[in-house]
């Protein structure tokens, strides 16, 4: 495609059609099938016993017995915002994705901010990893990019990754604490892992405890290689600034806050 034809509203334009509700369409079944009453289950007569032809009405039951959705073993308690990401500087020295070639492209992108260690029911506050995952819907296709809040990770070979996951989630005993690495099988890996220093120092600091998902920063894993229109290529690494600074809760404040609204940062964005 043609640098030159590359306009990001035009993508924006594109994804109003997945936006489009259904206001005042008939309701269906999950066949197709429309539905005229979905409030009473058909019965033999006024008072009589259901009837086993109310095919609605079972598949309504089974749907409710079976909409287990597994959560993820880690980054399971999350939130997804949409957003416009605005280029304001040329990259095309670095790199041939359109989105990043002239200043006031924008692209349209959605996040989804989320907690690392915290089930899906625990709270926003509790002194954990942040990451987010923002999906850039580039007229030249989908583009992810994944960071953390931190600078540097707790480990320097994968290997040790489920180790990791496996001593920092709940006592499999007790299954406590909840969205936090306070017991003995987090300590004991960390003790026996010295590379995990530098990261614990920053995950027991106030980084650990953001006020808002929208006052922290971000840190990609990896380093990415960039390839220009004439082949060259350079290593890069984003990082990302927040524009209201980096603020944080103080642990008396997390622990209240968290007791009485466990949904802070999701209510703040919405």
């Amino acid at each position: 495609m043609d640098k030159k034809e590359i306009d990001g509203n035009s993508k924006i334009e594109q994804l109003k059609q997945y936006r489009a509700k259904n206001a005042g369409g008939k309701m269906t079944t999950d066949a197709g099938l429309k539905i005229s009453n979905d409030r009473w289950s058909l019965r033999a007569g006024k008072r009589g016993p259901r009837l086993l032809q109310d095919i609605h009405f079972y598949k309504k039951q089974t749907h409710l017995n079976r909409e287990r959705i597994p959560e993820k073993v880690v980054h399971a308690r999350g939130f997804g915002i949409h957003g416009v990401f605005k280029c304001t500087k040329s990259m095309k020295e670095y790199t041939k994705a359109g989105f990043l070639q002239e200043p006031g492209i924008e692209t349209p992108v959605f996040v989804r901010f989320s907690n690392f260690i915290g089930n899906k029911g625990s709270k926003d506050t509790a002194i954990d990893v942040r990451g987010f995952a923002t999906k850039f819907y580039t007229q030249e296709g989908n583009y992810d990019n994944l960071a953390l809040q931190f600078p540097v990770f707790v480990l320097t070979d994968a290997m040790k990754f489920a180790d990791f996951v496996h001593a920092a989630k709940q006592n499999p005993v007790t299954d406590v604490p909840q969205a936090t690495i306070a017991h003995d099988n987090a300590w004991d890996y960390i003790a026996n892992n010295q590379e995990t220093a530098h990261f614990i120092m920053w995950l027991m600091s106030g980084r650990g405890r953001p006020r808002s998902w929208r006052m922290m920063e971000g840190y990609p894993i990896n380093a990415f290689r960039f390839v220009n229109d004439e082949g060259k290529s350079t290593f890069v690494r984003f990082v990302w600034k927040p524009l209201l600074g980096v603020h944080s809760l103080d642990l008396e404040e997390a622990n209240i806050i968290g007791g009485v609204d466990p949904d802070y940062h999701r209510n703040d964005l919405i």
